[in-house]
């Protein structure tokens, strides 16, 4: 993500995150204006709404460079004569031109400052088109490290692949680099050497071919986008097709842009979609960007959640690169599984702010669990689950720092995973469960921008209970409750359990289960002082306190 030091706690706690999507930002206590004027709020960014961009790109292979333009169509928001994009210092301006004007404009670090000729109103729209060329960051380490990845596939020719979450759409093209700004729609245009052909989001508009030996390639979104979800894939791609029927009938055009040589490989491994896509259809509701299709394209790297267009580079093999990630036997396509989700939280249910990424990953990852739920069966699901605790850290919080660009703790993909799970069963009702996931990335909040407060909001008002103080524990905490007990024999087989919370969040409750020794479980309820249950056991070993339905930890106190 941004040019900072990565932080290593143990190494498999990296290895997990080095299985989800990005790598994270080394939590700091100073922060610069570079840092401030990327992750804020400023005027110059409420002042308009971006509705539109076109963007137009050239790239020349042989110098790893690109030049271009990007037109960016907004409503006014606020009067304004000043406005804030965004554009790494390494990429060079030609010229921002509105209605045949030059404008005038000045750098800040990555932010450029735009003066309008004269001050637009509020409730009127604009235009302007930046043109600009450069050589866009190297990344070092895709995708973790974001940037472009120059290279040749296995029969050398020519391979490229983007992937820039983190670190920003704006390490290669000029933008509104803020998440919660998205374009209702968008055009990408792409020129590339005769021969290779480039893939993009949404749907392939026509190709043209150039009298210089050059083809360009028009792809256009109908849908809001992520500005990082926007990706080029270059390279000498085999195109094949499917299609996927929904409950209700309606079809979803499937594609899959594969290298030539992974034909075969491929058509065997993707068959993971449908099934899937039922599965996900099932638990949250039909495949968001219906119109726009579904898309795999293979990357030389692991793999990005591109919105339409999703980065797939796990060489077609089970679980993680090969490895058993789910660590109980299971050997799905973990990229396949994972990234997809990412289709309903995280691209359609999307955050304002860089420290809310947990509910693009703690929600997708959880969905995992949702697919092994449906193919596997729900114990299996829950044992999947359970299996993440010990890439668990506990270090730092979930959430990050709001306005400088910083996400929270890698614990967001398997203690966001496991927190989820917890809420299924303080609500102790699945139905009601099922109803409010699906509802929250169906229908609240698709296609949306969202914050932890509403996150929060919708299920204190979806389940009727007041869950603020278990968010806070677990999201804004970095330490889990510590259940406290004593387990004292009365007389015969009665036996006194006594409990109380102890957490770092105010006023913190919440329900917990236990078993007496038969599969019936029993709820309990435990607050930060102490608690008397009279329970029948045949013998102390008989109690299990379910940590397995709730993450917690546990311990056991003195007489």
């Amino acid at each position: 993500m941004q040019q900072k030091m990565f932080r290593l706690v143990l190494f498999f706690s990296f290895f997990i995150k080095l299985a989800n999507a990005q790598s994270l930002l080394e939590h700091q206590d100073k922060y610069t204006l570079a840092d401030t004027l990327r992750g804020s709020l400023r005027p110059e960014r409420t002042c308009f709404d971006v509705t539109f961009y076109e963007l137009n790109v050239r790239l020349d292979t042989g110098r790893q460079s690109l030049s271009g333009s990007n037109r960016i169509v907004f409503k006014v928001v606020n009067d304004f004569s000043t406005l804030q994009i965004d554009l790494y210092a390494n990429m060079n301006i030609d010229s921002i031109i509105s209605d045949g004007q030059r404008l005038k404009y000045r750098r800040q670090f990555n932010a450029v400052f735009v003066d309008m000729p004269d001050t637009l109103k509020k409730g009127t729209t604009g235009e302007m088109t930046v043109y600009y060329n450069g050589k866009p960051t190297i990344a070092k380490r895709p995708p973790w490290d974001g940037g472009f990845t120059w290279t040749k596939d296995n029969n050398g020719v020519f391979w490229l692949g983007v992937s820039c979450e983190g670190m920003g759409a704006s390490l290669w093209w000029p933008n509104k680099d803020y998440l919660g700004d998205e374009p209702d729609s968008m055009r990408i245009i792409c020129t590339v050497p005769n021969g290779l052909k480039c893939i993009s989001n949404g749907n392939e508009e026509k190709e043209v071919t150039n009298a210089d030996n050059t083809t360009t390639f028009y792809w256009k979104v109908s849908y809001p986008i992520n500005n990082y979800n926007v990706t080029l894939n270059v390279g000498e791609y085999e195109h094949l097709s499917d299609v996927y029927v929904a409950d209700d009938g309606d079809s979803l055009a499937l594609d899959y842009y594969v290298m030539p040589y992974n034909i075969i490989k491929a058509e065997e491994q993707f068959k993971q979609v449908k099934p899937m896509l039922k599965c996900y259809e099932k638990y949250l509701g039909k495949y968001p960007f219906w119109n726009d299709g579904y898309a795999l394209v293979e990357t030389p790297y692991l793999g990005m959640e591109h919105q339409g267009a999703i980065a797939y580079g796990n060489k077609y093999k089970t679980g993680y690169d090969g490895r058993d990630y789910s660590r109980i036997g299971l050997t799905f396509d973990y990229i396949i599984i994972h990234e997809s989700a990412h289709e309903w939280w995280g691209n359609s249910v999307s955050c304002y702010d860089l420290a809310d990424m947990w509910i693009h990953e703690s929600f997708a990852t959880y969905t995992e669990s949702l697919y092994v739920d449906c193919m596997y069966g729900p114990d299996t699901a829950l044992k999947y689950i359970n299996a993440k605790k010990s890439s668990i850290g506990n270090k730092n919080t979930i959430v990050g720092k709001y306005g400088v660009n910083e996400e929270g703790d890698g614990d967001m993909y398997s203690k966001g995973s496991l927190f989820l799970n917890t809420l299924r069963f303080i609500v102790n009702d699945d139905p009601k469960w099922w109803s409010i996931i699906k509802g929250m990335c169906d229908t609240t909040f698709k296609f949306k921008n969202i914050g932890y407060s509403d996150v929060v909001s919708y299920f204190n008002q979806k389940t009727g209970l007041n869950l603020t103080a278990v968010f806070d524990e677990y999201l804004r905490q970095a330490a889990i409750p510590v259940l406290q007990y004593n387990l004292k024999k009365a007389e015969g087989d009665t036996f006194v359990l006594t409990y109380r919370w102890h957490a770092d969040a105010k006023y913190f409750t919440m329900p917990f289960f236990i078993s007496t020794g038969g599969s019936e479980k029993v709820q309990l309820n435990g607050t930060p002082n102490w608690h008397r249950a009279t329970i029948t056991l045949k013998k102390p070993d008989d109690l299990h306190i379910r940590n397995d339905l709730g993450y917690f930890d546990l311990e056991k106190t003195k007489d």
